[in-house]
């Protein structure tokens, strides 16, 4: 029987791991409670438990300095991190300590059980580890801890030999999943097997690869690329990053490298997912949302883009958003008409020289598309239609189904459906999950309320479901994207 510790100052946290672990889980047992890091410490140090789950944010000493303190004395504890953001700047201080996993408030019960069957597991491994060399012990440990610190020739060369490894050298790879995929790992490794010999552990949430040398890197990387392509279905996130090769006394030099690497790419691949997501609003707002509202909303896009990428090629992506937009405007671009196109974004935009610039084009120009396209929405969208988005946009925050919207608009569910498909190119639901879902975006940056208290504003009585819906909206989930906001990314 394995023994829980729980450090947490959350009250509901605490009471929740309590209750499922009481209820009786197999292999478990509840040893004790904690609710500050000295707390922690001294309970430690009396119950000497086998797991620990430990938060990190809590007043006064937080979880890692208390995982700090008692690290060294009990090797041989697990330790579970527990926060409400992922933050890259805890991960890496997390890193060298052996951390087993990182989990993102809220934790489900089929999450927390589902961690414990994990460590139950690395337990195992572990503790065969204690009479057995070749177990997989001294690999987790060298991946874990020993390779992120800057190591000495003796030492580098007593662990290649403990490992058996050819060469001292090699270089470090990432592999980062979506959440809740880690299976994933057991088909991407059996086909490297096939074709490379590496050293593998799960470690914060992140696949993480040494490639000892003798070893071709780019051919490495190459099929790397490769297996991911063929094993990670399409819709999973999936980013890499990979250091160089590097002797065995600068290991921890490849690690910083493809930890950054991948850091790089994960934000990289969050801009692209918030430029599409703010084009799509945009254009679904346009000319049906208040002027000042949908120009908040083109404010801060343009900011980002600018932020994001040279000036050149900024102005390359609002050319073609404004295209865009001309064309949902007087549908000049969708089939041969007599409509002429009211001007050319591109050219005018290309021969801008600075910001201050952009700035007294882009708003003189965006005031004149949306009057544009207000005269036609107003005029060409159905009466019915617009008094159905006009009630979603005033009713969106609770339970409404289609039947009650159709009611609203004095027309049958069938007919409304059509309405929408026709006129919008959406369903009622999709629509009423964008208008949620952007809303869930605001009050998330507001910083004001729990991912809960947001999931509940707009109209979701059950925050897991929400945080699916948002993930599969947004590209990343309503806990990274509030870390994303609250610390400022200079990415968006």
């Amino acid at each position: 029987m394995y023994t829980v510790l729980i450090v947490d100052d959350e009250e509901p946290v605490i009471e929740s791991y309590s209750f499922i672990l009481e209820s009786g889980v197999e292999n478990f047992r509840l040893a004790g409670t904690a609710r500050s890091g000295s707390e922690a410490i001294a309970r430690i140090h009396e119950l000497k438990p086998d797991v620990v789950f430990m938060d990190i944010n809590m007043p006064g000493l937080d979880g890692l300095e208390a995982i700090e303190r008692v690290h060294d004395y009990f090797p041989g504890t697990v330790f579970v991190l527990s926060t409400a953001y992922e933050r890259f700047d805890l991960a890496c201080r997390a890193i060298p300590l052996g951390i087993f996993k990182y989990l993102v408030k809220p934790v489900t019960r089929k999450t927390f059980l589902e961690t414990l069957d994990a460590v139950r597991v690395e337990i195992c491994k572990r503790r065969s580890g204690r009479v057995s060399p070749d177990s997989g012990l001294r690999t987790n440990k060298f991946l874990s801890e020993t390779i992120w610190k800057e190591l000495g020739p003796e030492q580098s060369i007593a662990i290649r030999e403990s490992l058996g490894l050819e060469s001292d050298g090699g270089f470090v790879c990432f592999v980062g999943l979506d959440s809740e995929q880690e299976n994933l790992f057991v088909g991407i490794n059996a086909a490297l097997e096939l074709k490379f010999r590496f050293l593998f552990t799960i470690h914060l949430n992140l696949g993480m690869y040494f490639f000892p040398c003798p070893v071709d890197k780019e051919a490495a990387d190459a099929f790397l690329e490769r297996t991911l392509k063929d094993c990670v279905p399409a819709g999973v996130l999936c980013i890499v990053g990979s250091g160089s090769v590097r002797s065995g006394t600068e290991l921890h030099l490849s690690c910083t490298e493809a930890l950054s690497e991948l850091q790089k790419r994960r934000d990289s691949t969050d801009v692209r997912i918030r430029e599409r997501l703010r084009v799509i609003q945009i254009r679904r707002k346009m000319g049906l949302s208040d002027c000042e509202e949908v120009r908040a909303l083109f404010s801060e896009y343009w900011s980002e883009i600018f932020a994001s990428y040279s000036f050149e090629m900024a102005k390359a992506k609002m050319a073609a958003f404004f295209s865009l937009l001309i064309d949902d405007a007087t549908g000049c671009y969708q089939s041969h008409s007599d409509t002429a196109v009211p001007f050319d974004p591109a050219e005018e935009i290309m021969g801008l020289e600075d910001l201050a610039a952009w700035k007294d084009w882009s708003l003189a120009t965006f005031n004149r598309i949306y009057t544009m396209t207000r005269g036609k929405r107003t005029g060409q969208f159905p009466v019915p239609l617009v008094r159905a988005l006009a009630f979603i946009e005033t009713s969106f925050e609770r339970q409404i189904q289609l039947s009650e919207v159709a009611d609203a608009a004095h027309v049958s569910t069938a007919y409304l459906s059509k309405l929408f498909s026709d006129h919008l190119g959406s369903t009622f639901v999709d629509y009423l999950t964008e208008i949620r879902v952007g809303h869930a975006e605001q009050l998330i940056r507001e910083n004001r309320l729990t991912v809960k208290e947001v999931a509940y504003a707009v109209g979701y009585q059950d925050p897991n479901y929400f945080s699916k819906i948002f993930r599969k909206t947004v590209g990343m989930s309503p806990s990274m994207y509030a870390e994303r906001s609250r610390y400022g990314n200079q990415n968006y």
